[in-house]
């Protein structure tokens, strides 16, 4: 079923981190096209990522204890709260987008308790009277290669979507947006000079650079004439201030997620591991080379829609294992990739920076 006329009201769900909601970009614009309203519940974890996107009315929050890397107890209280509200705006549509490993039923039984009309989701388990629309990710007959199969996540987000009756407009490049960005108005985040932003840290520490391997990366990409901008969150992993080489630029914990995307918008490239940075330099439509862990499937979770390439062991022992820290000494599927390897693979997807006197003259 189709909807052909935009007089409903759609929530989606994503309670994941920022890099999922911002995959989840294509799908809330197929959701947008067919619904008169569309609200995004969000876990705390993904709510700045939410606030960036366009074609949503609400951002909701809930912390559900089922979700994240460290979740939260189970509140009787937050429930309720969380059906009340579902209640109020008496949804017709519930779109619940899930990763492959996560289990849509508990926020469907939510959504059954809030009155929704109608419940679509993808779920492998059987899901009794909680779904309306049962959408099955991997192919019938088709083994689960490490979680590879089914496609990468925004496509499945978007097949989901169009078995829940939203199909992607016609002419749609299904690419990751924003909503418009701010001007900068810190003057640190105005660069001027041409440069490349590493961002070695993820929320965990297996999909993670060491700091050693990061501050090579980062001078033999200096030495090829690029300032270096090194980014990280403020809490969590992130880069030692050792990483930053000479003449790079600082922002390890110094920009909210918006900052960053003007930030990234402004780099040549960006080098990142798998996490939010690299999904949101390709909303902006920058370059990414991803240096990825094999923990997950890079044929889910690599850089959509923007000129990328895809660094890393694929077939170390850890593949396809989740872990959460490394399981094999030395971390050599991220800490094994060669600065070489890296500075080749920028400069294919964007050619050397210009002579780097030129920009230090610039700079001043």
């Amino acid at each position: 079923m189709t909807h052909s006329t935009r007089t409903n009201r759609t929530l989606a769900v994503r309670l994941d981190s920022d890099g999922d909601v911002l995959l989840a970009a294509p799908a809330l614009r197929a959701l947008r096209a067919g619904s008169r309203r569309v609200d995004l519940l969000v876990s705390p974890a993904g709510r700045q990522a939410a606030e960036l996107l366009p074609d949503i009315d609400d951002v909701i929050v809930f912390d559900a204890p089922w979700s994240g890397n460290d979740p939260s107890p189970v509140s009787p209280r937050a429930v309720d709260h969380l059906v009340a509200q579902l209640r109020s705006a008496a949804y017709d549509d519930v779109v619940i987008f899930t990763s492959v490993h996560q289990s849509a039923l508990p926020i469907a039984l939510i959504a059954r308790l809030a009155g929704a009309r109608r419940v679509s989701a993808t779920s492998e388990d059987y899901p009794g009277t909680l779904l309306d629309v049962r959408h099955r990710r991997m192919p019938q007959g088709a083994p689960d290669l490490g979680g590879a199969a089914g496609g990468h996540e925004v496509e499945a987000m978007l097949a989901l979507a169009a078995a829940a009756g939203f199909p992607l407009p016609a002419g749609d490049d299904a690419r990751l947006r924003l909503a418009p960005l701010p001007v900068p108005t810190r003057p640190e985040l105005t660069i001027e000079r041409r440069y490349v932003v590493l961002a070695p840290t993820a929320s965990v520490p297996a999909r993670s650079l060491g700091d050693l391997a990061s501050r090579r990366i980062a001078d033999r990409l200096a030495a090829d004439g690029w300032t270096v901008v090194v980014t990280g969150a403020a809490t969590g992993p992130a880069p030692s201030r050792r990483v930053v080489p000479r003449g790079g630029i600082d922002l390890v914990g110094r920009t909210t997620l918006a900052e960053l995307a003007q930030v990234l918008a402004g780099a040549h490239c960006v080098v990142a591991v798998n996490s939010a940075p690299g999904h949101l330099a390709a909303a902006v439509g920058t370059p990414v080379v991803s240096l990825f862990a094999p923990v997950v499937p890079p044929e889910r979770w690599a850089p959509w829609g923007v000129p990328s390439e895809v660094l890393g062991d694929r077939l170390a022992a850890c593949h396809g294992s989740r872990a959460r820290t490394c399981p094999v000494p030395g971390h050599p599927c991220l800490d094994g990739i060669a600065p070489d390897d890296v500075a080749a693979a920028v400069a294919r997807l964007v050619g050397p920076p210009s002579a780097a006197t030129a920009d230090l003259e610039v700079a001043r």
